[in-house]
């Protein structure tokens, strides 16, 4: 069995009464982990209190508790891709990773992430990821370095002030005549649990979307999000017709392949913008990274 070497965190909500038992959260928010392994983590002391403290099973519901729990895999696959860090100063680190590494420990990945790679080559165990990417996208993604100042990168995100430039390339139609787009509307949890689905409401999901060029049945678009929600990018060019290359997620669920090393999905978070809360420079990073169009 291998064990996270750090822990993860979740909080439990604000719901009304009556709470449900921990195990019971525990199960719903984690589809995916079966209930006697979650037992098995609880009975071993592998869940703990935001002091350390092991929780038990006869533990009360405490809404806007946080809780840490150490992920488990049977065993792990490498990730035969090497990430780089872009930039690293006392407060933040600026890192391109590639496709098919998690940001975080996620699914069957618990030290074969971007967080604990970065861990062991700077020895900052504080060091905390401020704005993530999917798995199966590459590109920036920015870490906290010194915790007194990570609350002012959060903020810039929550606030809308930063700017984010993805390419795709994606199936195209010759027939298009339309260059430019901008996408609102409502995403929400889909079925199964990993996939989203827009929905009717009140928008949550904004994104710029503009033709760069295209070739056959192929075409490079450029998409600036001005939100981040989950899978938002897949979602706002599916619906438009025009899927990304190698997405097995959208617009239909698509069998797992045995090598997925040898189809990434073709979405990078190439480019980031903002004013550095602590600097007050105009920081701006970019990928050297780049998708296969020609």
């Amino acid at each position: 069995m291998i064990t996270s070497k750090y822990h993860s965190t979740v909080v439990l909500p604000k719901i009304e009464k009556p709470y449900p038992s921990i195990l019971e959260f525990l199960k719903t928010r984690f589809p995916g982990i079966e209930t006697k392994i979650w037992e098995a983590r609880i009975n071993s002391g592998k869940v703990i209190t935001q002091k350390g403290e092991p929780i038990s099973l006869a533990m009360a519901y405490e809404p806007l508790k946080k809780l840490h729990y150490f992920r488990e895999v049977e065993k792990e696959s490498i990730i035969p891709f090497t990430e780089k860090i872009v930039f690293c100063n006392d407060e933040l680190l600026v890192a391109c990773k590639p496709h098919f590494l998690p940001v975080t420990p996620a699914g069957p990945y618990v030290n074969e992430c971007l967080l604990h790679r970065l861990k062991q080559k700077t020895g900052n165990k504080e060091l905390s990821p401020i704005n993530r990417i999917d798995r199966e996208t590459a590109g920036l993604v920015l870490f906290s370095m010194n915790k007194k100042t990570r609350g002012r990168y959060q903020e810039m995100f929550m606030k809308g002030e930063v700017e984010k430039t993805y390419d795709a390339v994606t199936k195209y139609h010759c027939s298009q005549k339309k260059k430019s787009w901008t996408i609102e509307n409502r995403i929400v949890k889909g079925d199964p649990w990993f996939r989203m689905k827009t929905a009717p409401g009140r928008p949550n999901a904004i994104t710029k979307i503009s033709l760069v060029k295209s070739k056959g049945n192929k075409a490079l678009f450029q998409l600036c999000p001005v939100t981040g929600k989950k899978h938002q990018l897949r979602l706002h060019l599916s619906g438009l017709g025009f899927s990304i290359l190698n997405d097995r997620y959208y617009p239909e669920l698509l069998p797992k392949k045995n090598s997925e090393f040898n189809t990434p999905l073709q979405l990078l978070a190439r480019k980031i913008q903002f004013r550095d809360p602590v600097s007050a420079i105009l920081a701006t990073y970019e990928s050297e990274r780049r998708l296969f169009f020609d």
